[in-house]
């Protein structure tokens, strides 16, 4: 396993700029997970108002331009957080404060650049992208996302500064700000928009302003959300400047690194991690690109086309909430990992990357039960207006991808927490390579349409999970254990899905004749299965051992629930 050992630091414990011992990644990565899982929910319920303005077309658009917005995202700010947090915990683990400092200037400094490069290409790309797409009216959507760019480099900077720092509060506070502005922003925006484009269309005769319009008012919202979680890092930053002042003055390393040497590691730290990102990432953009040219071929007109991009952005609203517990055990396990590598502790890196993996197949894998019994109950109750019956199909067909992507979003995290940056991005680009011969195989071979889209990133994230998971065995001599991370959460969750499922029965049976597709009666139905579902899968995830006292504890609220689980002899 590639280590960076220093030799005066040993096996010292990494502190903080507060000078406390860094906390539990795994709590770190709960707290910051738990807003994920927030932001998500916002995310989903302004989502309901909004498609009911913009329409599944309008969603269609709304989902396409974001195809595009997240690539030039990802090459130019997403992978910030990342490589900022890893550079910042190596040289905090080593009490080297005053590189530590110069790292987020010169990290703004490399986001000035980047993100102002990207912002124009999306802006005056935007026309060129949309027809790409086969969907030229997501055009102003597109344009409109432009800023947001800029705004999420120096956002991404900060967070990931003080992620590096141990402390994943920050970025949980300011995800939350920025989605509840958004879900305001974007609602209001969008029904303004729809309404100035619906005049449009009548002073014009088109029939697509109202709907390109609307969806543009939805992404002004995601501009207005970032602009407002980058005013609240600058004045957190602000008010812990004099404390980096003080640590960086009391700095006895001994070791200085210049703005030169920072700026070249921090572009061979992004580098890697941009690439890998992008290759991981692209394939919502080649399956938007593939699907619209595949169609269009087949004989689908643009608009029947944009409507199914419409009802796959729905299905992965709900795909994307238990993907964002991975995602934030990630944000945490780097820099954490980083530090473990950077004082030589194989243990305890060992101890993390089975932590990370299991924490994570604890949550996805009845995630992914749960998707399948309780598809059409909870697509019916968030989008209770529409005929739902592809966007269920298609969550019951992809809810196994929740399993694989997040094994492969965590698996990606370790191998670049020990400094392996590289393999991800080989990884990425063979599964990649797979993923597309799979999808037109299955688009224009087999017909199945938008199912295809779904299998198809189904198998990209499987092979990443394979690639990903024999690189790590090799590097750090990890050897993964079965039982108690995937068959004891998944016969857990077996039983917790039927128990759901016979809830959710029992109660349609008894709701009145006529009124059970009603929203009010279908939360009567839904919650208390999700209740039941919870307790019988955490009750038989314990007897069934797949966690126990030492993975409770590092557990929010875990602690808490040990005497109860001794008091009725699970434990």
């Amino acid at each position: 396993m590639s280590t960076t050992t220093k030799e005066q630091t040993g096996n010292k414990k990494a502190s903080t700029p507060g000078g406390k011992k860094a906390a539990n990644f795994v709590i770190q990565g709960s707290i910051l997970a738990i807003a994920g899982i927030v932001v998500r929910l916002i995310g989903m319920l302004y989502r309901i108002p909004l498609i009911n303005i913009i329409g599944k077309k309008g969603n269609g658009y709304y989902t396409s331009s974001y195809g595009v917005y997240n690539i030039l995202l990802i090459l130019s700010s997403y992978s910030m957080p990342v490589a900022v947090s890893k550079m910042v915990a190596t040289r905090i683990a080593r009490e080297e404060h005053q590189n530590s400092r110069r790292i987020l200037r010169a990290a703004l400094a490399y986001a000035t650049v980047i993100g102002g490069v990207a912002a124009a290409v999306l802006w005056f790309g935007a026309e060129t992208f949309a027809q790409l797409i086969k969907t030229p009216f997501s055009m102003y959507a597109l344009k409109t996302l432009a800023p947001t760019i800029w705004i999420m480099a120096y956002l991404g900077v900060l967070r990931g500064y003080f992620q590096g720092t141990g402390s994943m509060v920050p970025t949980a506070i300011s995800q939350i700000l920025e989605q509840i502005v958004n879900a305001i922003v974007s609602v209001g925006a969008a029904a303004l928009l729809f309404r100035i484009g619906t005049s449009m269309n009548q002073a014009t005769g088109a029939t697509e302003y109202s709907y390109a319009l609307g969806a543009a008012g939805g992404t002004i919202g995601t501009g207005a959300g970032a602009l407002t979680a980058l005013i609240f890092f600058m004045f957190l930053t602000m008010s812990r400047a004099p404390e980096r002042r003080r640590l960086a003055e009391a700095d006895v390393s001994g070791r200085r690194e210049s703005y030169r040497q920072l700026a070249h590691t921090l572009t061979l730290t992004i580098l890697p991690i941009v690439l890998s990102s992008t290759v991981y990432n692209i394939s919502n953009v080649l399956d938007n690109y593939f699907f619209g040219q595949g169609m269009d071929y087949l004989g689908s007109s643009e608009a029947a086309i944009a409507t199914l991009w419409g009802i796959l952005g729905q299905y992965q609203l709900l795909f994307n909430i238990p993907v964002a517990v991975s995602n934030a055990l990630s944000s945490s396990l780097i820099p954490s990992l980083s530090r473990a590598v950077a004082s030589g502790n194989r243990e305890q890196t060992l101890e993390r990357i089975d932590a990370a993996v299991r924490f994570s197949m604890v949550i996805a894998i009845p995630a992914a039960v749960g998707l399948t019994v309780m598809s059409a109950p909870i697509n019916n109750l968030l989008f209770g207006s529409e005929d739902n019956l592809t966007v269920i199909r298609l969550t019951m067909a992809g809810s196994l991808a929740v399993v694989f992507y997040s094994l492969s979003t965590v698996t990606n995290a370790i191998l670049q927490g020990l400094n392996h940056m590289n393999v991800p991005l080989r990884n990425a680009c063979i599964s990649l390579a797979l993923h597309v011969a799979a999808l037109e195989a299955m688009l224009l071979g087999a017909k199945w349409g938008i199912y295809s889209v779904v299998f198809a990133n189904i198998l990209f994230a499987f092979f990443m999970c394979l690639l990903n998971g024999a690189a790590i065995a090799r590097i750090a001599g990890y050897r993964q254990e079965y039982r108690r991370t995937f068959v004891a959460p998944g016969v857990s969750a077996l039983f917790m899905g039927a128990a759901a499922y016979a809830v959710y029965r029992l109660i349609r049976l008894a709701v009145p004749t006529g009124a059970a597709d009603r929203r009010l009666w279908l939360v009567v139905q839904v919650l208390p299965a999700i209740a039941v579902a919870v307790v019988v899968y955490g009750v038989l995830l314990v007897k069934f051992k797949g966690v126990g006292r030492k993975e409770l504890s590092a557990m929010p609220g875990g602690r808490r629930l040990i005497p109860l689980l001794e008091r009725a002899r699970l434990l």
